[in-house]
């Protein structure tokens, strides 16, 4: 009878332990903008931009509706990836609705046009009410229960291969090194996000001669479970190279019904070997039925719409599921 005692006393103790929690992305609509949110199995939280301003506060609505189904009620890590009106546009906006903690970018904007000056001085005017951390290629954001490491910031981009990386990308053979962009988008905070095996990149609006880089001649980061689409799809970003060295099992397209989602996007992707889903924010009207996946995996099929979301939920074996909040749809994808 003693002998039963030791094997109920580990049954009660591991009824006692908190069950272990996933990683939960919400990418949100905001229109052709980007605005996704990270929810730590620690319980912390990072946003990777803000969407626009105006429209009646409405994406600073459409975070915080998300931040409340993750249980989220500051957002400790702001990450904005470049200090555009469709990225760091809604921070003033979401400011008013939750504390934010953590102000993450690349540094001053690179744009000196009066519109993107006015922008800027906005967004460093609440950026000061809080800490700001100033990020570079091969710095790692602490946001407990992740592992997020910069790739790109400001233009520079990570000078050797992360751990495991660093083969020939034959996908370069033949393709020209594009033309350099000036443009703030160039500047992107890109971050490769992993959770145990599970590994998903979110480049911002990092453009192709960037991209190009970070996979040509060798592949710098390695075969990634998830590919948050750059850029909305728009054909600025997503070389060929870039996407092939990634080889993702699924990318998510934050495009609009009228921004992003270029046929040759499309394309590249549907081309890329292992791919399995391709998920969208919206229909991508100018690309037509040809391009943009089924129904099933698009969180809103009409221009006119309810700003939809799409919900990824990661375990650290490296599986995953994606939930279409439009339609109910779910899709489980099995660890490598």
């Amino acid at each position: 009878m003693k002998s039963l005692f030791p094997a109920m006393l580990l049954l009660a103790c591991a009824a006692a332990l908190p069950a272990a929690r996933s990683l939960e992305i919400f990418s949100i609509d905001v229109e052709g903008g980007q605005a996704t949110l990270f929810v730590s199995p620690s319980g912390e939280s990072m946003l990777v931009d803000a969407g626009w301003a105006g429209f009646n506060r409405r994406d600073a609505d459409r975070i915080a509706a998300a931040a409340k189904l993750g249980g989220v009620k500051k957002i400790d890590y702001l990450v904005i990836t470049h200090f555009h009106a469709d990225h760091v546009g809604g921070v003033q906006q979401l400011a008013g609705k939750m504390p934010i903690v953590n102000f993450v970018d690349h540094g001053a904007n690179s744009e000196t046009d009066k519109a993107a000056i006015v922008l800027f001085n906005e967004y460093s005017a609440f950026r000061d009410k809080g800490k700001h951390i100033l990020v570079k290629p091969g710095d790692a954001i602490p946001i407990k229960g992740l592992d997020v490491k910069v790739l790109s910031s400001n233009g520079d981009l990570i000078a050797a291969p992360l751990p495991g990386a660093g083969q020939p990308n034959p996908a370069c053979d033949g393709f020209a090194q594009p033309a350099a962009d000036a443009t703030e988008n160039s500047h992107s905070v890109g971050m490769l996000i992993s959770f145990g095996s599970f590994r998903m990149i979110d480049m911002g609006d990092l453009t192709m001669d960037k991209d190009y880089q970070l996979a040509c001649p060798v592949n710098k980061i390695g075969a990634v479970d998830v590919y948050l689409v750059s850029h909305h799809g728009l054909d600025q970003s997503s070389s060929m190279p870039f996407v092939r060295a990634l080889q993702p099992r699924v990318a998510i397209m934050n495009n609009g019904a009228r921004k992003g989602g270029s046929p040759l996007v499309f394309q590249t992707l549907h081309g890329s070997p292992g791919l399995v889903d391709l998920w969208q924010i919206h229909y991508a009207i100018a690309a037509g039925k040809d391009n943009n996946s089924n129904d099933s995996f698009i969180a809103n099929v009409e221009e006119v719409c309810e700003g939809k979301w799409i919900k990824l939920t990661a375990e650290k074996d490296g599986s995953f599921k994606v939930f279409n909040s439009r339609n109910k749809f779910e899709k489980a994808y099995a660890k490598k």
